[in-house]
């Protein structure tokens, strides 16, 4: 594998920083929300009906479309490209970019997706269902609101965007991707600045569910709030949720020039593929992903002070990759190890930048969110430094390490480093 330079040894113009974030999630609209909720044990978890499906649980988010969209637009768009223009606003916000006098032909917008267009075209199907199938009722807005790019694409023209724009497939390690595909291009000058991370609408597509249900890989509980529970010996299976999140990156150097609130520095990553299963993970190609990432990093896993995991609450998912986590860090004293699905669910294509975001304010506080709903511990699935039920203070946190994994063995890893 080529050598990978120290980060720190790179010129400030190839280091990369998160100076913004935005975000929507069941149990938060904000970064503070949703911390908020990690921390004092708020899950956003709720019943749900889908139609043609029935009844279930679901994340639900619930943010304010019309705080940067019109009704109109909102209308003749989709549900993830108002998910993801919520939390680009609220990124370049946060950040404290001043957009009005920002050269938006050197801004891109790399949105990582599970899927997109199911929704739309399940939801037209059913309003010509109405019509005996008469396809001349079907909406003309139909075709540009399920090409791939579409959340990409929504978020360019709503905010005036002349940069290049389009979404990365790559299943549930697709807020992980975003986030690499934002790096890579401002380290080759392609753009200044980087609006990069995921969005998920799934929860408003039956087949989602249906296609869950039928491999027996769907969450149920009486109580809704309990339905995910990754590592938990009476696991059922995942949680359906929405969400976005996504982040502004940009390069040390011109965060340093406009002396820039800087959350953390991407410092390693890595993206590599079992080739094993359409489903079943491979632990030992998981455990190579993670490692990869070390290595362009810099750094040894008894560096990392917090691992967050991708555990869905599947029987199998959850070992495998517990096996491939405990390979790694399995003999480490002060790596720590949690996971937010537990909280709001599987935000599909949003996952890694989400479940980043809940972890990044340990940074500041110190403190790692725990995995909860783990009431009868499963043994396949106990790894030293598991924090269940309740956070715990660790001090110092110096390098937060992302995990996020999905179908047709597609594996990414992110380590962000505080700066």
């Amino acid at each position: 594998m080529p050598s990978f330079p120290h980060p720190t040894e790179l010129p400030d113009d190839q280091r990369v920083v998160i100076t913004g974030l935005g975000l929507t999630s069941p149990n938060g609209n904000s970064i503070g929300e949703f911390r908020d909720s990690l921390l004092n044990g708020r899950s956003g978890i709720k019943d749900y009906e889908v139609r043609y499906f029935g009844k279930t649980v679901a994340g639900v988010c619930d943010f304010d479309v019309k705080r940067h969209q019109s009704r109109r637009d909102a209308r003749r768009g989709t549900r993830a490209g108002s998910v993801g223009i919520y939390c680009a606003r609220e990124a370049i916000a946060d950040s404290g970019i001043d957009w009005d006098n920002t050269d938006t032909s050197r801004v891109g917008v790399y949105i990582g997706i599970t899927e997109h267009g199911n929704v739309e075209t399940e939801s037209e199907i059913y309003e010509i269902s109405k019509f005996e199938y008469d396809t001349s009722v079907w909406t003309h807005h139909h075709n540009p609101r399920t090409v791939a790019n579409n959340p990409a694409g929504e978020i360019a023209l709503n905010m005036s965007i002349t940069g290049p724009h389009y979404t990365i497939g790559a299943a549930c390690a697709a807020g992980n991707a975003g986030l690499i595909q934002g790096l890579q291009m401002l380290r080759l000058k392609e753009c200044d600045l980087a609006l990069a991370g995921g969005v998920s609408e799934s929860i408003h597509t039956f087949g989602i569910f249906a296609g869950f249900n039928s491999q027996g890989a769907l969450a149920t509980h009486q109580d809704p709030t309990k339905a995910s529970r990754p590592f938990d010996l009476n696991r059922n299976g995942i949680v359906v949720a929405e969400g976005g999140c996504l982040y502004t990156l940009e390069r040390l150097s011109d965060a340093k020039t406009r002396s820039a609130k800087v959350y953390g520095e991407i410092v390693g990553y890595a993206m590599n593929t079992d080739a094993t299963d359409f489903v079943l993970p491979n632990p030992t190609r998981q455990a190579e992903c993670i490692r990869m990432a070390l290595d362009r990093a810099h750094i040894t896993p008894e560096n990392v002070n917090i691992v967050s995991t991708h555990a869905t609450g599947t029987g199998m998912g959850d070992i495998l990759e517990c096996e491939a986590v405990r390979d790694v860090f399995g003999e480490c004293n002060n790596t720590h190890i949690n996971n937010t699905k537990s909280f709001i669910g599987h935000t599909m294509g949003a996952a890694g930048a989400i479940e980043l975001a809940g972890n990044l304010m340990a940074f500041e506080d110190g403190v790692v969110h725990p995995s909860i709903n783990v009431d009868d511990l499963d043994p396949e699935c106990a790894i030293n430094g598991l924090v269940l039920n309740e956070p715990k203070e660790i001090g110092t946190v110096d390098y937060i390490f992302n995990n996020s994994f999905g179908m047709l063995g597609i594996n990414s890893a992110v380590v962000i480093k505080r700066t």
